[in-house]
């Protein structure tokens, strides 16, 4: 159930034109990253449970697959990084690949262990994941999550 909830965070393949959701997308300057800068920035936001960040930087038409399969979207991906009473400890990335899609698509991935705390238990997944980010008006968003457990 942990591993559920916090794999749900960790970017979709982009289409030729832009789905209206994006239009209403809005942005400030400094919010427009290159695609590494905004990978970073993600990773961040998750680690640190920002939600108003995780709103901003995630498409409303999210495809998250988590680490079961399972196909969430936007709501499931945020929720399951800011749900109170969860710690997270720093990660290390291990492997990480920045594959671009032409300059206005990319992914970007790695493999971690996701440790820290949820209630009164200690957790740690070992996981891979590939985040998927589209270029909409200027600034990186994550289109598409997915998440693969690595076993022991």
């Amino acid at each position: 159930m942990i591993f559920g909830k916090l794999a749900i965070a960790l970017a979709a393949l982009p289409s030729l034109a832009a789905p209206p959701s994006l239009a209403a997308q809005v942005t400030t300057p400094e919010d427009c990253l290159s695609l590494v800068a905004a990978a970073d920035k993600f990773d961040r936001a998750q680690l640190a449970k920002d939600r108003a960040t995780l709103q901003q930087m995630v498409m409303d038409d999210l495809v998250f697959i988590d680490g079961s399969g399972k196909r969430l979207g936007k709501k499931a991906f945020i929720d399951g990084w800011t749900t109170p009473g969860e710690l997270f400890h720093p990660i290390v990335l291990i492997d990480r690949t920045i594959i671009p899609l032409g300059p206005d698509a990319g992914i970007v991935g790695a493999e971690v262990n996701l440790c820290g705390v949820s209630g009164a238990e200690h957790f740690c997944s070992h996981i891979r994941f590939a985040d998927t980010f589209v270029l909409v008006r200027g600034c990186w968003r994550a289109a598409h999550i997915q998440v693969t457990r690595i076993k022991s």
